[in-house]
């Protein structure tokens, strides 16, 4: 079960690849997930190094037992970098948090985006909300590439990408807590850029624009 994979530019906002929940039909249903026992290991206020504040009251990204995200990013040695990739990990929990609290309006993801980010965001959310699903199971991103964008006295830019897999993460139906298991494919694969920002005087890196592209080949194997 996919999060929508689309392409955007700073003014649009356009989905190339397959709707949310195609992902979820014809495969075998069990609730019981093997390795969706474990839960996710992220923190409510997970503390940013470099221009984030660490004293700063982050909002809750707590996720349910049985669905673990797993981030497999080695930590940059610019603190600079080291706190986009932190916030920009902190905002796909956010986002998965949002899904799992059903609550498209969710201040998590407010916190963490604003602009088309939280646009996406909250489109997820929403269609995940009106459908009457969650996820279930082990969502891992890897390959983590933080590229400088701008910096000025004020405002620091870069763009952070990183690959995921979804092929043990499943969808759910709210109701029924049944889950919906599918087959491992290339369209399991996804590539992530996001255009995270850090403005002087505020606490936190915010992501401003995502770019998601489905069916990475790139991030196979």
């Amino acid at each position: 079960m996919a999060r929508r994979a689309l392409k955007t530019t700073a003014a649009s906002l356009t989905a190339t690849a397959a709707l949310l929940l195609t992902a979820c039909g014809g495969g075998e249903s069990s609730d019981d997930i093997k390795g969706a026992d474990k839960g996710s290991e992220s923190p409510s206020a997970s503390a940013s190094s470099g221009s984030g504040s660490t004293d700063v009251d982050r909002p809750d990204v707590s996720l349910p037992k049985d669905l673990d995200l797993v981030f497999d990013f080695e930590k940059p040695s610019d603190q600079d970098s080291a706190a986009a990739l932190d916030d920009a990990a902190n905002y796909i929990r956010a986002l998965n948090h949002g899904i799992t609290k059903q609550d498209p309006e969710d201040p998590a993801f407010q916190f963490y985006a604003s602009g088309q980010a939280a646009q996406y965001a909250h489109s997820q959310i929403k269609e995940y909300a009106d459908g009457g699903w969650t996820l279930t199971g082990k969502d891992r991103y890897y390959q983590a590439e933080i590229n400088p964008v701008d910096e000025s006295e004020k405002v620091k830019t870069v763009n952070v990408s990183f690959c995921e897999d979804q092929s043990k993460v499943y969808g759910k139906e709210v109701k029924s807590e049944k889950v919906h298991r599918t087959k491992e494919s290339l369209a399991s694969y996804q590539k992530f850029t996001i255009l995270m920002t850090f403005v002087q005087g505020k606490p936190v890196w915010r992501a401003q624009q995502v770019t998601v592209e489905g069916k990475a080949e790139e991030c196979r194997g």
